[in-house]
């Protein structure tokens, strides 16, 4: 019962934790004239991560634990560390556009368009299955799959079709831009 615990807490803790940041960083470039765009989807993903977590507290603790897949777990944290890292102060659980902004194009962004959001899909896809529970990972797959079908319309609708121009006037969402010259703000 303990390893299910100590994993579910380390997870629950680096949500938590993330939060403040998160809100920290949107409440910053708000005030320095950024807009937050298509908010009213971002319930629907509180509730489903909210509830995906209530489902793994209520049914894992006990189950045995698929090591390997604990360890691809593991390697998705990386890459989320990785993400969050390369936004830096421009991270943020919300779709934000700064007016002027060009698009991150280094760290994991060089490779994949949206690399939070795989590392997301697959975090509710595996940790459930480290627990023997594989019809909550596809429950939790397939709602996290609709919402970041509209999520990622919503952002790339705001990035103009995502390809960096050099004389934007429209804005990036924050959540992926740099200032113009491709240099983030220390």
């Amino acid at each position: 019962m303990w390893p299910a615990i100590m994993i579910l807490g380390f997870v629950t803790l680096q949500r938590l934790l993330e939060l403040p940041t998160a809100k920290a960083n949107s409440r910053r470039l708000l005030a320095n004239g950024a807009r937050e765009v298509a908010p009213g989807h971002y319930p629907l993903i509180i509730g489903l991560h909210a509830s995906w977590l209530a489902a793994l507290w209520w049914l894992a603790p006990g189950r045995p634990i698929h090591w390997p897949l604990l360890a691809l777990f593991a390697m998705l944290q990386l890459g989320r560390y990785w993400t969050l890292r390369t936004l830096g102060n421009r991270w943020t659980t919300r779709i934000i556009v700064v007016p002027g902004e060009t698009l991150v194009a280094r760290g994991p962004y060089r490779f994949v368009r949206h690399p939070n959001y795989l590392v997301v899909a697959g975090e509710i896809a595996v940790l459930p299955l480290v627990f023997g529970l594989p019809l909550v990972a596809l429950i939790f797959s397939v709602l996290n799959a609709a919402i970041l079908t509209v999520r990622i319309r919503a952002e790339d609708q705001a990035l103009g079709g995502g390809r960096p121009r050099s004389s934007d006037t429209g804005g990036r969402p924050a959540s992926r831009a740099v200032p113009k010259g491709g240099r983030r703000q220390p």
